[in-house]
């Protein structure tokens, strides 16, 4: 089975985003990454990295929009949602995890079931 290629963002990918990559970092049926849209992130979101990506799961809604600015010709028809986690948890912090997993969840379980239905050529 393919997996999906999952990058997570947040502003600074410093909490959030490093956290969801943590979680999903050991599950085979994804590959993942993280990124931050702030210059000053750990790892500043690139346009390789959205190339890379099947979908970007970006914490708040400014995120999408700051993407869809910087990146406009690589991220118009690149899949995003909006999973709504405030930035008020740490790194690993346990209902982040929860907050986490409970948004992205489904939308990879519809992710992975069209990837049955459509295999790659």
């Amino acid at each position: 089975m393919k997996t999906i290629d999952v990058l997570f963002v947040c502003s600074k990918n410093q909490w959030r985003s490093p956290t969801a990559e943590a979680i999903y970092r050991r599950d085979d049926r994804v590959s993942v990454r993280s990124r931050g849209t702030a210059k000053t992130a750990v790892q500043t979101i690139r346009a390789s990295d959205i190339a890379w990506a099947n979908v970007i799961l970006v914490m708040e809604d400014k995120h999408r929009q700051r993407i869809l600015a910087d990146f406009p010709g690589e991220a118009k028809f690149k899949p995003m949602h909006v999973l709504d986690i405030p930035d008020d948890y740490r790194f690993m912090d346990d209902e982040l995890v929860e907050l986490i997993r409970s948004a992205a969840e489904p939308i990879m379980a519809i992710l992975l079931d069209e990837s049955k239905r459509f295999p790659p050529r």
